[in-house]
């Protein structure tokens, strides 16, 4: 029983987020409670047709009207914030504001007539989040039955496609095979139905006919299908499962729905099944992919997954204000790092040490830097990379290696932290940050601060790494005073390891305000 000296302590509250997406198709917003033990439960969903892809797929820039009514759906979403008092919200923009021309109006005049700060994202994190919604849905399932995973999410204006390999994410890729896309490419709306069901069926075909060199779909054993689309074929020709988000569909029963829907027009297909007219126009397009990309895998069952990018937005708005961190895709983040890094055929021994120590020394300098477990990746990324402009040039290759890793895709990270990870690698040796260097000075203040902590640990970490000290987890820092002292096993000639701290010391001395010193203990 608590008393006077020991009073109860208050049980944290549950704190309210929303998950907005504004889509080729639509503008669709999720407002979920998050319960102290980190479980999401969802209060509302919200969806309101806005064709924004049909102008961006046929002129590359949005339309006046369709502007216009996407910024009045976001004010009414806006309300809806209020009336719930969300203190976090998320608002992204996928393929047809990222393709557009005139994007970025289109962003000023959401967040004049809105507040909401919508954050175009790339395909990679596209990618992410619905694999972080799928994995929270179908738990440990996949990992224990099967060897090779397809997730695949059609959308309105891309394809993603994540192949996870026992469990854990191995590759990501995006395809421009969008419902809308593909109706706007091949101009169908005047073909009757079977007309229009033949150049679609032709045009998937050749687009995913590269596919043969890059995935390895014939070794897929689990096909998993994700969007609105798979869904309405979960409902039609599936089985339930133990599971209220999944559901199996056999491929004689998915072929057999295909070939009905094929006979059939959008407004057809909107009366018998009961769907919105927007909806109903871009399911056939949306189930031929499905299909044509099932026929490429071995996988003898198509499972469908009830969740969304929402899904996996409102559980990272979950982790972040829980501070949780889902290892899984941090794995998976490190794993497409080490793809791009072989790629580029680095020292891989080399890069995983600077990497350690680079991570060594931002854990023994958390108090200094006060940086969280996200920049934490960040170095560990950039240490594993810093040395792929070798490829171009050894001379100048921390220049190449920014602009090798600002043009790469790495799976987890948006473009934001693509651009850190290359101007931290772009520092690791030569010379530091100056206002002679563009790219670094557009970025805000606040970004090159963080750039100049983690360029000046990887620094260290890449001279500690030079010369005798193969073992390098064996090192061990302390500070003392003005010096961070780094003792090493004796018995080597620190020699190389000394000169190089002394060359690439000076910007941690600059933000720490500390010397580097070797001592053999």
């Amino acid at each position: 029983m608590a008393n006077a000296e020991n009073p109860p302590e208050p049980e944290a509250a549950a704190k309210t987020v929303a998950a907005i997406d504004v889509g080729s198709n639509s503008l669709r917003m999720a407002i979920a409670e998050v319960l102290p033990d980190g479980r999401v439960e969802v209060l509302e969903r919200f969806q309101r047709a806005v064709r924004l892809g049909q102008d961006t797929f046929r002129r590359g820039r949005l339309g006046g009207e369709c502007m216009r009514a996407a910024v009045a759906v976001l004010r009414d979403f806006r309300q809806s914030l209020r009336l719930y008092n969300v203190e976090h919200v998320r608002a992204v923009a996928t393929s047809a504001v990222r393709e557009a021309g005139n994007a970025d109006t289109f962003l000023d005049r959401i967040f004049m007539a809105t507040d909401l700060q919508v954050e175009v994202i790339d395909t990679s994190e596209e990618s992410r989040l619905t694999v972080s919604a799928v994995r929270q849905a179908v738990g440990n399932a996949l990992e224990v039955n099967r060897r090779e995973t397809l997730v695949v999410d059609v959308g309105g204006g891309s394809t993603l496609l994540t192949v996870l390999h026992e469990g854990e994410i191995a590759t990501a890729q995006s395809l421009r095979l969008g419902s809308i896309r593909l109706q706007e490419v091949l101009s169908t709306s005047q073909e009757t139905p079977q007309r229009s069901a033949e150049l679609l069926r032709q045009q998937i075909i050749n687009e995913t006919a590269p596919l043969k060199g890059s995935l390895p779909l014939k070794g897929i054993d689990s096909f998993v299908a994700v969007g609105g689309d798979a869904r309405f074929a979960g409902r039609e020709a599936g089985q339930p499962s133990g599971s209220a988000d999944l559901a199996t569909v056999d491929q004689p029963a998915f072929d057999k729905l295909v070939r009905r829907c094929e006979r059939q027009s959008a407004q057809e297909l909107a009366k018998r099944h009961g769907l919105p007219y927007a909806e109903a126009e871009t399911l056939g397009p949306a189930l031929l992919v499905y299909q044509i990309l099932w026929q490429k895998t071995r996988a003898d069952k198509m499972i469908v997954c009830n969740v969304s990018i929402r899904d996996g937005l409102l559980l990272d708005l979950a982790r972040s204000v829980t501070g949780q961190e889902d290892e899984v895709l941090l794995k998976g983040v490190i794993h497409s790092a080490m793809a791009v890094a072989e790629k580029y055929r680095i020292d891989l021994d080399h890069a995983r040490n600077v990497a350690d120590l680079a991570v060594g020394l931002f854990d023994r300098l958390q108090a200094d830097h006060g940086l969280g477990a996200r920049y934490r990746l960040l170095l560990r990324v950039a240490g594993l990379l810093h040395e792929v402009g070798n490829v171009v040039s050894s001379r100048t290759h921390h220049k190449h290696s920014y602009y090798l890793i600002s043009n790469s895709e790495i799976f987890g990270l948006n473009r934001d932290e693509i651009v850190i990870v290359a101007h931290i690698a772009r520092y690791h040796r030569r010379g530091i940050p100056k206002p002679s260097h563009i790219e670094y000075m557009a970025l805000p203040r606040k970004t090159r601060v963080v750039i100049n902590k983690l360029a000046a640990l990887l620094r260290v970490a890449d001279a500690l790494a030079r010369g005798h000290l193969q073992n390098t987890s064996e090192l061990r820092f302390e500070r003392e005073g003005d010096e961070l002292i780094v003792y090493v096993p004796g018995g080597v000639d620190l020699l190389l390891e000394r000169r190089a701290v002394a060359t690439k010391g000076d910007l941690f001395e600059d933000i720490y305000g500390m010397k580097v010193r070797l001592e053999e203990v």
